[in-house]
This record gives structure tokens, sequence and C-alpha cells, in this order.
């Protein structure tokens, strides 16, 4: 059996790829702050407990992976957070949680387990936002984040790539999510308006099950309509 490791998999985006992974036969060990509301139960979905901005706690947690696995097949960095406003409105320690959360921890991670992933000759996926491709007004920190992170994983397909390491950016737009529940804002309730994070799962399912020695680098996941909804002041 293959072994996953996967951030954020309470929710949304990361507990759909979950499921997936389930689904191709793959054991998942999935890594959040917060299960208590997760519901999905199976054998082979493995939860672990993590502040993924604490390093230590990353540390903690692939050592209890690999006391029970040998191997690691998939490493899925999907953990994210997003904070909106004029920039010099926006507060600092927002803007360091951003960068904990969207890069640091990625790069973290990516660091602790690609001795493995190199000897499996296996994937790493990072989920990263259509923001790191195009200007986002009132989100320039977070799209920093993003773009941070797809440079970082096109700069290290062509450090790994030798060693059968495959790299992959999924930049996915507007996708109904928990992502917005904070936010002034959320995806359009039209379903043409939005992705679904079943939409960006299958995606990750395309980037696993291609050919030995074809590997897709980036995936762009965007719905078929450009709409977004305001929320009212009550709705946040």
């Amino acid at each position: 059996m293959k072994i996953a490791m996967v951030t954020g998999a309470s929710s949304g985006i990361g507990l759909a790829i979950c499921k997936k992974l389930i689904a191709m036969n793959y054991r998942v060990y999935g890594l959040a702050r917060d299960f208590s509301k997760t519901k999905f139960k199976h054998a082979e979905f493995k939860t672990l407990t993590c502040d993924v901005t604490h390093s230590k706690q990353l540390e903690q947690c692939v050592d209890d992976v690999f006391e029970n696995e040998k191997q690691l097949d998939v490493l899925i960095n999907n953990a994210g957070v997003g904070f909106f406003a004029p920039h010099e409105e926006i507060k600092v320690k927002d803007i360091e949680r951003l960068v904990q959360t969207n890069l640091q921890a990625p790069l973290v991670l990516t660091r602790l387990v690609l001795r493995k992933i190199k000897q499996s000759e296996g994937f790493i996926i990072n989920i990263a936002s259509i923001t790191a491709v195009k200007s986002s007004p009132i989100g320039s920190a977070y799209a920093a984040t993003k773009a941070g992170i797809k440079h970082f994983s096109d700069s290290l397909f062509d450090e790994v790539r030798k060693y059968g390491v495959k790299v992959t950016t999924i930049l996915p737009d507007m996708t109904k999510t928990p992502f917005y529940d904070g936010l002034h804002f959320k995806e359009h309730d039209d379903a043409d308006s939005h992705v679904t994070s079943e939409c960006v799962a299958d995606a990750v399912e395309t980037i696993l099950s291609q050919r030995k020695g074809t590997v897709v680098t980036e995936m762009i996941v965007r719905p078929q309509k450009h709409q977004i909804e305001k929320k009212k002041k009550n709705d946040k």
C-alpha cells in the first residue's frame, strides 16, 4: 500500500483529497489543528493533530509517521489561510500567519520528508492559488505567499527531477470550501462560478495517474464564470 501525507486535512480541499487518495488505495496521514468537526472516518485515514506553523510539531508528526511506515509516496501541502484587506490595513500578526502557514510550513515539511520521497520516486503536490499568477488587489500579501510556493515548486522540481521526484503546483480559483467562512466575500452560489473541493481532488488523481516519465508540473482549476459574492456585515 502506498503512503500519503496531507496537511489541512480536516475539511475542504484537504479532506476531499484524503478521501480521493483512500479510494486510490493509499493509506493517508492527515495533519490539521483540529479534527473535532471531521465526521469522516476510515481505517486508512490516520489523523495527526498539528499546528503546521510550529516546526517542532511538524518534526514530531513526521517522526510519528515514520515510526509506523518505511516509505512516503506522496506529500500534499494543502494547509492555508487567507487575510484580505488593503495592505496598509492588514494586521502585522496576520501577515506573519500568512507566511508561516502558506509558505514556511510547506518548505519545512518538504525538507523533513524529501529523502523519503526521493527513495520512493514519489510526488510533492503544493496547493497554491490562482492568485499566484495574477495580481490580487486587497490580497497582495496572500498572493505573495502563493506565488512563493509556486516558485518553490518550480525550482524544487528542477533540483530533484533527476531522482525521479515529481513536483506539481495546483492553482485553484474560487472554490466552495470553509476557507471563506471568516472573510467578507465568498464563492458565488452559481455552480458555474466556483469549483468544488472534489474538483481539486480529481486534479490530484490526474497528476498521480500519469505514465512513468511524464510529470504535470502545474495545473490551474477554474470555474466557467467569474463571479464572487460579497457578504453582508452580519453574515461574517
